[in-house]
């Protein structure tokens, strides 16, 4: 039994669901808001491992 190339994509995702999530995208935000958003969300990630990393270095530092 072959199983389609696509269903290796991110979480079963075919080319055309991603098509489809960045239109649905593009018309929420709209794209001028779209680096906004973006930035907003790199800038969420950075604090998020920021904090992960200091937890688990301050968990070292305790043992």
């Amino acid at each position: 039994m072959d199983v389609p190339i696509y269903h290796a994509a991110i979480g079963g995702l075919g080319p055309w669901e991603l098509i489809v999530i960045l239109v649905v995208v593009l018309i929420v935000f709209g794209a001028g808001k779209l680096p906004k958003v973006g930035a907003s969300l790199g800038e969420a990630l950075k604090n998020f491992k920021k904090s992960v990393n200091d937890n688990s270095d301050s968990n070292r530092k305790g043992e």
